[in-house]
């Protein structure tokens, strides 16, 4: 089953990669709900739920809804600001019909459609059903459910206020570790868009992440068998170090798509042999070999269409590409009577990420 994200015609600057300060206390937030899924931050979780303040973790406990399964949609922004305080500004912004209707979807577990038409805010059945719903997960969901219908103005306020405290019990010094991080991959993702293309983005996002062969569809391997579409608004891709493994969509109607998918985690690898770490050196200390390389960053490149560039002759890029591919650095791959050469990503990474850059520039 798939979800799929109709991006037909939409240009690629339309594809935003961009860090979320409220979507990762979302993430830390379902960490604290849910530690069993995140067995490598199970320490970190108990070293804040024994620091909080009683009132802020029964403040956690009564709204837990919001993100122990799945997240409200108001809680992953489509624009993400510097800020929280920011962010949880426009979150103000939102009527009291989406932030009810986006709220009960996750506090009561129904159908989207039936929650929001008619409005259980002015239908008396409508409110009924939402209440029916919110009964039958137990009564901490009724509870807020009730409140949040009774009252959305002070259930809002609140909910803002509870996410605030949290900023100052322990998101914000979480936030400074895990920004720097988010910085880095945005750096990556945002490279790879720009000189190599939608495609390569995606596939660096997530294996669950793919485009389409005709390039009109995102296509999202996730439980759901939904489609929405990005036409008229576009695409935003909020990274989490926090919500590994889980990628998140918001994907209903009138909201924006957003995908918040895990950083990848570092991971120890066996050792790169001195000799291999010489041969990449070597190779890369040519300035001819460099070009080469940027051009090869842009997407896969002939011989023929190398020496064209940068006008040199075929027998002397092949040299230098043999150079290349011997350090490990490139592969390549023949289509029909043409042999294309790709840049080797991450190999190049783990020479440095300044290198990187300014290969990818």
């Amino acid at each position: 089953m798939t979800l799929r994200i109709d991006i037909g015609g939409l240009p690629s600057e339309r594809l935003l990669f961009a860090a979320s300060p409220l979507a990762e206390l979302t993430a830390m937030l379902h960490v604290l709900a849910e530690p069993g899924h995140h067995p490598q931050l199970a320490d970190w979780a108990a070293d804040v739920w024994a620091a909080l303040p009683p009132e802020l973790a029964e403040r956690l406990r009564e709204a837990e809804f919001l993100w122990r399964s799945s997240q409200a949609d108001f809680l992953i922004p489509a624009r993400p600001r510097p800020t929280l305080a920011e962010e949880l500004d426009d979150v103000d912004r939102i009527d009291d019909e989406r932030y009810v209707t986006a709220a009960l979807v996750i506090t009561c577990g129904g159908n989207r459609a039936h929650l929001a038409v008619p409005s259980p805010l002015g239908d008396a059945a409508a409110r009924g059903r939402a209440l029916d719903l919110a009964q039958a997960r137990g009564p901490r969901q009724e509870a807020f459910a009730e409140r949040l219908l009774t009252d959305p103005a002070a259930v809002r306020a609140r909910v803002r206020r509870t996410l605030e405290q949290c900023a100052e019990a322990f998101f914000d010094a979480a936030w400074a570790g895990v920004a720097v991080r988010l910085a880095t991959d945005l750096r990556l993702k945002n490279d790879l868009l720009r000189h190599q293309g939608i495609a390569a983005a995606l596939a660096s996002v997530s294996g669950a992440v793919t485009l389409a062969p005709d390039g009109d569809r995102i296509v999202i391997d996730k439980l759901q068998d939904k489609a929405t579409s990005a036409q008229g608004t576009g695409v935003t891709f909020v990274p989490s170090v926090f919500g590994r493994p889980h990628l998140a969509v918001v994907h209903a109607p009138g909201w924006q798509p957003v995908v918040q998918y895990p950083v990848a985690e570092p991971t120890p690898s066996e050792p790169v042999p001195l000799e291999t770490v010489t041969l990449r050196l070597e190779a890369l200390a040519h300035p001819v070999r460099l070009r080469l390389l940027r051009t090869l960053a842009r997407g896969p490149h002939t011989t023929g269409e190398l020496a064209h560039a940068w006008e040199l002759s075929p027998p002397e890029v092949s040299r230098h590409l043999a150079v290349l591919r011997r350090a490990g650095l490139l592969t390549a791959r023949r289509h029909g009577r043409y042999v294309r050469h790709t840049l080797n990503v991450p190999d190049l990474t783990a020479l440095g990420t300044d290198l990187l850059a300014a290969v990818l520039r």
